[in-house]
């Protein structure tokens, strides 16, 4: 898991502090899966291509690096899926 930096006003710093059993994070994950919605991402597709990017051995920092969305993501599976490897190559 990776730990990002959230600014938060007092305002939600005060009612966190009242109440003390809510989870920041899951709201955080539930804001960003709204996100998602409102751009036709379906969450459950989205990890299953980062499994398989990171299967064909990306990292995630080269996958944020060589990408900015969805489609460009599937595009970079899809492209590495379809490569051959050493086994599969003929000789002429």
């Amino acid at each position: 898991m990776i730990t990002r930096s959230v600014t938060i006003e007092d305002i939600d710093h005060l009612y966190l502090m009242w109440n003390g059993h809510i989870n920041a994070s899951a709201l955080y994950r539930r804001a960003l899966r709204e996100e998602m919605d409102v751009r036709d991402v379906d969450p459950d597709e989205l990890r299953d291509l980062l499994e398989r990017a990171r299967e064909q051995g990306y990292t995630l920092d080269e996958i944020a690096e060589d990408t900015n969305r969805f489609d460009d993501l599937q595009s970079l599976v899809e492209e590495q899926q379809n490569q051959p490897t050493a086994g599969d190559a003929t000789d002429e």
